[in-house]
């Protein structure tokens, strides 16, 4: 674990220097128990580390990361985090879908069902408000990125690259693979919570 400035009000918690399972256990437990620190504004978590942002009024950096550390290093074994459950509807009507499944060696519903089949956790909110990174899908179904990204991938999108899913909230160029589409409001700013996913959440998918 090392604690690393990012400007003058905010610092990062970083757990790994890749993406990880138990990294990211680690960042969604420290989230957990910040909420008693004070002078913290926000905290940020993303797939390997945790951004604590802090106001300069009311704490400092170097006292405000040591009792982080504290916190973080008496985290012998990771508590389970859990979120909110989701179930989303989908059309497994996407483009990539053929091509997904030749360069798998799969047919059309093996894809889905092995998509289908399996529960997702939100690792973070990234690239667009509500954009929710999902991991992780079957080893049988890992490809990277397309080669030649599109220059608009339609909101309510199902994409899949590498070990990871997402729906599009938004009208937006994209480099996944497009494999299906749903019908949900990924962000709307009328609701108290304007995100449906949130880091921790588990996400399941049913084929329509």
């Amino acid at each position: 674990m090392r604690i690393l400035p990012v400007g003058d009000t905010a610092f990062s918690v970083e757990f790994a220097e890749t993406l990880s399972e138990a990294a990211n256990a680690r960042v969604m437990a420290l989230n957990a128990v910040l909420g008693d620190l004070p002078g913290i504004v926000e905290t940020v978590p993303s797939f390997r580390a945790l951004l604590v942002v802090f106001d300069p009024l009311l704490t400092r950096f170097a006292p405000l990361a040591e009792a982080v550390a504290g916190l973080a290093e008496g985290l012998v074994e990771a508590p389970s985090v859990t979120g909110k459950h989701h179930r989303i509807k989908i059309r497994y009507d996407g483009p990539d879908l053929p091509a997904v499944a030749q360069a798998c060696g799969l047919t059309l519903t093996q894809v889905i069902d092995a998509h289908a089949g399996c529960t997702y956790r939100v690792h973070m909110l990234g690239f667009m408000p509500g954009f929710a990174y999902m991991a992780e899908l079957p080893p049988v179904l890992r490809l990277p990125r397309r080669a030649e990204p599109r220059l608009k991938v339609p909101a309510g999108s199902l994409a899949m690259a590498d070990a990871m899913t997402a729906i599009y909230p938004w009208d937006s160029p994209g480099g996944w693979h497009l494999i299906g589409s749903a019908d949900v409001v990924l962000f709307d700013q009328a609701r108290a919570l304007p995100a449906l996913f949130a880091p921790g959440d588990t996400v399941a998918f049913e084929a329509v």
